[in-house]
């Protein structure tokens, strides 16, 4: 949700990796914000579907992240930090099912420990792939991942048991995969002129 960033000259390094990010970028962005509407009316009841929409969502992060890797025109470098946050959503989902168990405020606490632990990776991989174009709100995204995440977890350690909160969090994290997505296609029709 940070370090170089893309310029308005930046062409995407492969068409294809742009053109498989924005297609990426976009479902995310449409996920996000229907999740976050979904979790903003069932959140005040609790009960299964909180405990499912808190489980699905770092499920469909981790197989984004997961669809990511495994394209064809995927930039070389070491995707360790792909994988990293794919094993991270992974445990996360889990660890949520079972905290929201005991109480929201366990779960909140849970959800600022992932978005931290997934922001880092997201971080990491956009300053990796700049040259893609479309990066610099990944990295904004990354970097405000980490400190929303530990205000979350904060929250969650002082017994805060507003869980809907999260979905604010998702919401943002769906404006910026928008606009990478709106400006990595930018990049994409300029290269293509």
């Amino acid at each position: 949700m940070t370090t170089a960033a893309a310029t308005s000259t930046d062409a995407p390094a492969t068409a294809g990796f742009g053109r498989h990010l924005l297609r990426l970028y976009l479902a995310r962005f449409v996920f996000a914000v229907l999740w976050a509407g979904l979790l903003f009316v069932v959140a005040p009841a609790g009960g299964l579907v909180l405990t499912a929409l808190l489980v699905i969502y770092p499920l469909f992060d981790a197989a984004a992240v997961g669809w990511q890797l495994r394209s064809p025109h995927r930039e070389p470098g070491s995707p360790i930090a792909e994988q990293i946050n794919v094993a991270v959503s992974v445990i996360v989902a889990i660890a949520l099912g079972v905290s929201v168990t005991f109480s929201a405020a366990a779960a909140l606490a849970v959800w600022g420990l992932w978005a931290i632990g997934s922001g880092l990776p997201q971080l990491i991989a956009a300053i990796r792939n700049r040259r893609s174009g479309g990066q610099v709100p990944q990295m904004l995204s990354g970097g405000i991942s980490v400190l929303a995440g530990s205000a979350f977890f904060a929250q969650g350690l002082a017994g805060s048991e507003a869980i809907g909160g999260v979905g604010g969090y998702a919401i943002l994290g769906g404006v910026f995969f928008l606009l990478s997505a709106i400006r990595l296609a930018l990049l994409l029709r300029k290269s293509a002129a």
